[in-house]
């Protein structure tokens, strides 16, 4: 009777290990020295932003970042696919200044009259929520292309 209930002890710390470290491997991780805007990006930054990614953007640019088939080729309508924001796209050429005012803004609000799928989100989310969705997004990128631009 003890021998089985040391086995089964040993099998839920065993169960418990394996949960944390599918839990860990889950969660996104902070490069060291990672910046945005100038300011040091923390884990909850990360966290937050992969799930509002998720909620807000995942939908049109991907669960995996890797952005709508075809991207580089403009739909029936004129306008262009969600690019992806992985590296393969071209999100981490833009400076984080730019990324945040085109995310809180629209397009438009870089290109005047330039008409996109994308929304402007500074009316549904926070300055604090934008920056936490930009900081993952960089968090993913090799380091050449997130130390490419800073501010």
């Amino acid at each position: 009777m003890q021998t089985k209930l040391v086995a089964l002890a040993g099998a839920g710390v065993i169960a418990m290990v394996t949960v944390a470290s599918l839990a860990q491997n889950n969660r996104p991780q902070v490069p060291e020295g990672l910046m945005f805007l100038g300011e040091p990006v923390t884990e909850a930054q990360v966290v937050l932003g992969q799930n509002i990614y998720a909620d807000n953007c995942a939908a049109c640019h991907g669960a995996d970042l890797e952005g709508q088939p075809d991207w580089q080729r403009r739909l029936d309508n004129g306008r262009m696919p969600a690019p992806p924001h992985d590296e393969s796209g071209h999100t981490w050429h833009h400076s984080d200044r730019n990324l945040f005012i085109v995310t809180r803004g629209g397009v438009e609000a870089v290109v005047p009259g330039y008409e996109s799928d994308m929304p402007a989100f500074g009316e549904t989310l926070s300055d604090a929520e934008l920056v936490a969705v930009l900081s993952y997004l960089k968090s993913t990128w090799p380091e050449r292309q997130r130390r490419s631009k800073q501010k």
